[in-house]
């Protein structure tokens, strides 16, 4: 199966590691706290689904790609997949998970209210959602294959209309990440000073989505040589939860039913 895009990013591919280990990240924070029946929107290729397996009594992966969910399900027999649109998840009753777990999902998900909405039904009476997404004000251009990107009150604010609580966190990093991630802005900041029409902003997402795939594999290859190595370094633990998560790359927030 293929899954190198730099959209969802490949565990194999070097220069997508930097990106891939920030994206592991959360897995192995969420498999501290979740137990129970756990629900996973948006599994991909299964980044961190033997994680997730580990710490729960059954997983439940969903999944548009059905080549992706395929493969896992042959991985994983005695856990369930299957292909989803998000944001119906007519599949299942009221108050069947213990834990639902989102990651780099609901800024690709037109109607984000019902992607919450569905969420909380399926979840347990006191059950919790942690979910992660892109802090806006980090992003160093216009992301295609986005509908939209949050900041901290503006995710929080719509969190909270559909669960009781909402703990606001981030992925934070050490020197390395924040090293990695200044070459990346100076570098698509490069590329970015040709876009004078500022057609990035101006053209439909589709007509950007094959350009943009191609700048981003292309400028995560030169950083590889800008680093001198560096982003093969970089490791899931050279990440933290971060209690300040308007300086994050990315937020990590729980919320409870």
């Amino acid at each position: 199966m293929s899954y190198a895009t730099t959209e969802i990013t490949s565990a194999e591919i070097v220069s997508d590691n930097p990106v891939h280990q920030r994206l592991y990240f959360p897995y192995e924070e969420a498999a501290k706290v979740i137990s129970g029946k756990v629900l996973e929107l948006g599994c991909g290729w299964g980044r961190g689904v033997e994680k997730l397996i580990s710490a729960s009594e059954h997983y439940t992966g969903l999944d548009k790609n059905e080549g992706l969910i395929k493969a896992l399900q042959e991985k994983y027999p005695e856990h369930y997949f299957n292909t989803a649109d998000f944001p119906d998840l007519s599949e299942f009753d009221n108050n069947t998970f213990d834990f639902v777990v989102t990651f780099q999902v609901i800024e690709h998900i037109q109607n984000d209210h019902k992607f919450l909405e569905e969420a909380n039904r399926v979840l347990k009476p006191g059950g919790k959602i942690i979910l992660t997404t892109v802090n806006k004000t980090y992003s160093l251009s216009r992301n295609p294959w986005h509908v939209r990107e949050y900041k901290t009150k503006e995710l929080r604010d719509l969190m909270a209309k559909y669960f009781k609580t909402v703990d606001t966190m981030g992925v934070g990093g050490n020197e390395k990440v924040w090293k990695y991630y200044e070459e990346n802005k100076v570098s698509v900041n490069e590329t970015m000073k040709w876009d004078v029409l500022n057609l990035q902003h101006r053209l439909p997402a589709w007509m950007l989505r094959i350009p943009y795939e191609f700048m981003n594999r292309r400028n995560r290859e030169k950083l590889m040589n800008v680093t001198g190595g560096l982003a093969a370094e970089i490791n899931w633990d050279d990440h933290f939860l971060c209690v300040e998560p308007d300086k994050c790359i990315d937020f990590y927030f729980v919320g409870t039913k």
